[in-house]
Parts: C-alpha cells; structure tokens; sequence
C-alpha cells in the first residue's frame, strides 16, 4: 500500500513536470586587477569578499545592474563606486561580464573600472585555477563559537530512508526525494577544542565575523599612512577606509584614534570602526583617546545602539 501510494505521488510529480516552470534568469561577474592590486567588492551593499583578490568571480546575480564599490587593500589606492554596473545586456539578457581594474596613467594612485568583455552565460563554464568565485547571496560560513578559550564546533548530519528519483520530462530535470514517515536519523557531533597560549586562555573574538585583526606590521604601515595625510579630514577618509577593507582591534583603533587632530575626527572614526572591531567587549579602550567627557558618553550611548 505505501509503495503503491509513493508510486502515485511520483506519477503526480512528473506529469506536472512539463508544466514547470523556467528557473530564475542569472549573470556571472568577474573583476579582475591589471596591475595586480588586492581588492575587495561590494555589491548593493553586501560585501562579497572578506579576502582581499585580484581576480574575483561572482556568481548567480539575479539583478540587471547592481551599485558597486571597490576598496583596495593598499589604503593609498582611492576606491572606486559605480552606480550602474551592468550584468545584462541592452535586451536584458543576463550575461557572463567582466570588468578590469587598472591604475590611472597620470595618477598612478587614483584606480578606474574598465568593461572589459561580455559573453552569454555558459552552465558548463569552469573558471580558471587563478580566479576566487563566490555564489552571491551564499550563505556565510559559520563561525566557530568561543566561550571562555573553549571553541566548540557542531557538525549535524542527517540520514533518512525513503524514495529518490531523477526524471528529464520536455527538457526540465526533476529530482525527487520522498521520505517515509519517522525514519528520519541525526546525528551531532560537537568538537570542542580549548587553546591557550602562555598558560592563559586566548582572549574572545567575537566581531568583525570572527576575523583576526590586522597583523602588527600592516597596522603600522596602515597607520603612517593616516598621519602622513595633512589634514583631519583627509585622515579620516583614509583611516575609515583602511577599517571598511580590515579588522582591529580595539586597542588598534585607540591607536587610529590618537593620529587626528581634533575632538570630532576622532569621536567620527571611532563610531565609524566600532563594526570592524574584533574585541567589541573590549571597545571601552577607546575612551582614553578623548579630552571631553561629552565625547566618551556619546560614543557609548552609540555603540549601546548597535
């Protein structure tokens, strides 16, 4: 009888399938740097790359034209925004479009983003070894949780017993799963691992997705970079700049703080980098940068706000 009834819903399913419908149209990115410069990509506001690259693949986009920004690792390179990026063509056929970075000739520090070239999409298209391709909306990976220097991973794996099929009815692949009643099974599995160093437990990382904060060097030359700048406000845009590309921490940010001149450069940065902290418990750090105590209540009632 259950046979007979799987048999039936299987009958159902393919008879429906030449009625179904098309899946949804998508287009295929690719930015690449000419002169080998690190970047990092925003699309409509999500940042795509949490790694810096010099030739990033983006895959599946579902929308015409997309806003775009592109921040360089090297925080003397000027970043780019485009307000109209395009991934289909003037008949709205979504395409496989690539776009290149080069340097400006006369200003080798200001960047351009270049069309490059535009073909239609191919779904047996295998990108080359050198290109990083990421699905775009793909769901980030999970980071570990740390509680107190004990980081505990949980893997779940689930089996179930029932009825699998693969059909091509009129040009349309169907697959088909169908589970009988209460014979589902998970299984978890939880890691856990505790690391310490020098006898005490690492300190939590819980901001900036899990990330580490920039290594001592890069700080440092990141920040002759901000003081090297003449002015407050050409300071603040490069030092948001190089927190929007990296992670740091809170005693880094302090550090960020300290190379601006005036009150409200540093009061502006500070409430600027608070996302891109990799210690946010620890952002107290912060308020020794200030004179007036107006400053530190107000950074504090923002980050009470995030």
């Amino acid at each position: 009888m259950k046979r007979q009834f799987l048999f039936s819903i299987l009958f159902l399913v393919f008879a429906g399938a030449a009625y179904a419908q098309p899946m949804q149209p998508f287009g295929h990115l690719t930015i690449f740097s000419e002169d080998g410069d690190k970047f990092f990509l925003i699309l409509n506001g999500e940042r795509i790359n949490e790694v810096a690259q010099t030739n990033l693949r983006v895959e599946e986009l579902t929308q015409p034209y997309y806003n775009a920004k592109i921040i360089f690792e090297d925080p003397t390179r000027q970043e780019i925004s485009k307000n109209v990026l395009q991934i289909a063509d003037v008949d709205g056929i979504f395409m496989d479009v690539t776009y290149k970075i080069r340097r400006d000739k006369n200003n080798p520090k200001k960047m351009k983003l270049n069309y490059f070239s535009m073909i239609p999409v191919a779904p047996d298209f295998i990108p080359p070894a050198n290109v990083n391709v990421i699905r775009f909306g793909a769901p980030r990976p999970v980071q570990p949780v740390v509680v107190g220097g004990v980081t505990q991973t949980t893997t779940t794996t689930t089996t179930t017993n029932g009825v699998n099929a693969a059909v091509n009815v009129g040009g349309v692949g169907v697959s088909i799963n169908i589970n009988e009643p209460n014979m589902a099974v998970t299984h978890q599995q939880t890691t856990t691992t505790t690391t310490t160093s020098g006898g005490f437990e690492e300190p939590v990382q819980q901001g900036c997705l899990g990330a580490r904060a920039m290594a001592p060097n890069n700080f440092n030359s990141a920040l002759n970079s901000v003081k090297n700048q003449n002015f407050d406000d050409t300071r603040l845009r490069t030092a948001k700049q190089i927190a929007s590309a990296n992670c740091l921490s809170a005693s880094q940010i302090a550090q960020m703080c300290q190379a601006f001149a005036f009150e409200q450069a540093k009061l502006d940065f500070a409430k600027f980098a608070f996302p891109y902290c990799t210690e946010p418990n620890n952002y107290f750090r912060v308020n020794d940068v200030f004179e007036f105590s107006s400053s530190v209540d107000e950074l504090s009632q923002y980050v009470s706000g995030q």
